[in-house]
């Protein structure tokens, strides 16, 4: 025998014709079309939820975005932009469910802070989320988790309130629970990632 065994493919081909390198990503390699069109497409609670589609991620972090700026008395473009980024790296690594994430451990979390941090620097932000930020954001990620829970995903009142906490000053009928076909979604979260980068360019 000669030689070793070639190393394992750790790219992922993007439909924009990126090779994205999972576990040393490149901002370069980071296209904002390619984010819109995986987060569309990845489904929040494995797909276990109420509607004619997919809740995605793509509806979800423009929920977080939402109810970040409400948290905040001012907030900056750059705070909502890394709000509506906060969940991105999925649209690589798709949407695991919390139970799931912990069997993994470390070596998830670590692929993902790698994809945040190129995400991140793409856009002209800093490679990590500043610590008072990443506060609200998820508490902005708790409450809407909360609502999706219940509205969506079959949870009890007492079980969400367990696991997410309760939620003070907001209400579902302030969110746009209403799941989105893939195409609606897309557009929505790209249009909206666009007019938040053009807002941090003006500031």
């Amino acid at each position: 025998m000669s030689g070793s065994a070639e190393s394992p493919r750790a790219w992922q081909r993007m439909l924009s014709g990126r090779r994205l390198d999972l576990l040393d990503p490149s901002p370069l390699d980071v296209e904002l079309e390619d984010i819109a069109h995986g987060l569309a497409r990845v489904a929040r609670w494995n797909g276990q939820t109420h509607g004619n589609h997919a809740f995605s991620v793509a509806q979800h972090s423009l929920l977080v975005e939402h109810v970040a700026a409400t948290l905040m008395s001012s907030a900056t473009a750059s705070d909502r932009l890394y709000a509506l980024l906060h969940d991105a790296p999925e649209y690589v690594i798709g949407d695991m469910i919390s139970p799931f994430k912990a069997v993994m451990g470390g070596a998830y979390k670590d692929v993902e802070s790698r994809l945040q941090a190129a995400i991140h620097l793409r856009v002209g932000l800093s490679a990590q989320t500043p610590a008072r930020l990443k506060k609200v954001i998820k508490k902005a990620d708790s409450i809407v988790a909360y609502f999706e829970a219940t509205e969506l995903a079959g949870f009890e009142t007492n079980e969400a309130v367990r696991i997410f906490g309760r939620p003070s000053g907001m209400s579902a009928d302030r969110l746009d629970l209403e799941p989105l076909p893939t195409p609606d979604a897309q557009s929505r979260f790209l249009n909206r990632l666009n007019a938040v980068l053009n807002q941090v360019a003006a500031a």
